[in-house]
């Protein structure tokens, strides 16, 4: 086993890395897929130094202390942070736990699991199995594909284009916006307490739709949906499409949306269109 402690700016290089794992208190981090050889580069470090070790191709990045010795340390006087990149193998799983640092991860294939405090993550062209689990921070996500898993209590998410197998998300006041496509069979799955749930789907989109809330209100540019455009609308049901797929919205107090939008419309490099 390799093994670095790290105070200052420094670059690493390696022969190989097949998973990565970071434990980050506050600051920046980036993971980068690339072709070339992996490698962890540290701008800048402050509070306690960063750990940095290889085994046997397993790399892990983490503050000195422990995780929790990192919080306490950063409600604290002593305020844990860096700058940190890494570059992995486009199919390198990816664990991730923050603090408050923000993060941004780019071109993985082999899908990301991520839990952040207050931070804010940023995910661009990641495929396979995504799992997000977040107290308030929120998460923006482009051209992602796969299966989403989203939790939070009041943290935001975002997603534009891509076309997913799957996202469940889950918030008790966090607002859910995605402009997505559905692969096949495909299925949504979000619930919230009082977040707002905002859906844009093409419009030969193929599901069966259930949406429901208890206080809030529900709107949808699809024809053909039970109760849809009407006023005060609380339940809307229906078929689009053959129906292969399904979209369920649950929510307490927040309002519901969903969208139509045309079939040429290309969503995969875009923005969405939806104020999120």
């Amino acid at each position: 086993m390799s093994r670095w402690t790290i105070d200052k700016a420094t670059s690493l290089d390696f022969d190989g890395v097949v998973a990565l794992k970071v434990v980050m208190v506050s600051g920046k981090l980036s993971v980068l897929a690339t072709g070339q050889r992996p490698s962890v580069q540290v701008t800048e470090v402050s509070g306690q130094p960063l750990k940095i070790d290889h085994n046997a191709g397993m790399l892990g990045i983490t503050h000195d202390n422990a995780l929790w010795e990192g919080l306490r340390s950063w409600l604290g006087a002593q305020r844990c942070s860096a700058d940190v990149t890494v570059t992995v193998p486009p199919d390198c799983p990816v664990h991730i736990d923050l603090v408050g640092a923000n993060a941004v991860i780019t071109g993985l294939t082999a899908g990301v699991s991520i839990r952040s405090g207050t931070g804010d993550v940023t995910l661009d062209g990641v495929t396979g199995r995504i799992a997000a689990n977040t107290v308030s921070g929120a998460v923006e996500a482009q051209r992602l594909d796969g299966t989403v898993d989203f939790t939070s209590v009041s943290g935001d998410l975002a997603l534009a284009g891509g076309s997913l197998d799957r996202l469940t998300a889950r918030s008790v006041g966090g607002r859910i916006a995605a402009d997505v496509d559905l692969a096949g069979t495909g299925e949504v799955q979000v619930s919230t307490v009082t977040g707002e749930v905002t859906l844009r789907l093409p419009a030969s989109a193929s599901a069966q739709v259930g949406m429901n809330t208890v206080g809030g209100r529900i709107d949808s540019s699809f024809t053909g949906l039970d109760e849809a455009g009407r006023p005060m609308s609380r339940n809307v049901t229906g078929t689009l499409g053959d129906g292969a797929g399904d979209v369920t919205v649950n929510t307490v107090s927040g309002d519901i949306t969903l969208l139509s939008r045309p079939d040429d419309d290309a969503r995969h490099a875009g923005e969405p269109d939806v104020e999120v």
